[in-house]
């Protein structure tokens, strides 16, 4: 005698469980349209430029750094200035408020390097 049960079948996907590749513009940005989407998307891909220039540009603010505390060290100086530290600071705060201290700090102490 053979078995005549029916074969099983995989579950449909739900949309919870779909990929990135198969979601709706909406439904990867958050938005309720598909053309807020797609001005989320242009925005996102602005952002992502600007990052990456902000990134060369941090890295090129680090070289320039090195060059500054090398030659203050060669010349008899210390590594940092502490004024010139305060300065930027005051720029960065100036500029952007309170959280740009904090910017300021950050980018300071990537450039310091390793002491």
């Amino acid at each position: 005698m053979t078995s005549t049960a029916p074969a099983k079948t995989a579950p449909a996907k739900s949309t919870a469980a779909k990929t990135g590749a198969e979601k709706t513009g909406a439904e990867k940005t958050g938005a309720h349209t598909e053309e807020a989407a797609a001005l989320i998307d242009d925005a996102r891909s602005r952002i992502d430029t600007l990052d990456d220039r902000i990134i060369g540009l941090v890295q090129e603010r680090m070289a320039v750094s090195a060059v500054i505390q090398e030659a203050r060290i060669t010349s008899g100086g210390r590594r940092i200035s502490l004024s010139r530290e305060m300065e930027i600071l005051g720029s960065y705060r100036d500029a952007l408020g309170r959280p740009g201290t904090s910017l300021a700090m950050t980018l300071l102490e990537l450039c310091r390097g390793r002491a």
